[in-house]
């Protein structure tokens, strides 16, 4: 086999190599455009609202771990 039979072929296993990640590629965008389809059409793509620690009342929150920091705070003062 001479050299110029080998860049032959190895110019033909590159464009083979890079068409064949190209249409991988392709089909990839087309499956997850797809996806997206399918999760937007059946409604997956809402988020539940998260409660908000500001918005919770004040009964809701750790009395002790409240009355514990600031003594903890007060002890650190002195």
């Amino acid at each position: 086999m001479t050299i110029a039979e080998m860049l032959n072929q190895s110019i033909i296993l590159t464009l083979l190599g890079m068409c064949v990640v190209f249409s991988f590629l392709v089909i990839m965008i087309v499956c997850m455009n797809g996806l997206r389809i399918f999760v937007h059409a059946a409604g997956l793509d809402k988020e539940e609202p998260k409660a908000d620690v500001a918005s919770a009342p004040a009964a809701a929150v750790d009395q002790k771990a409240i009355v514990a920091a600031i003594a903890t705070a007060l002890h650190e003062k002195n």
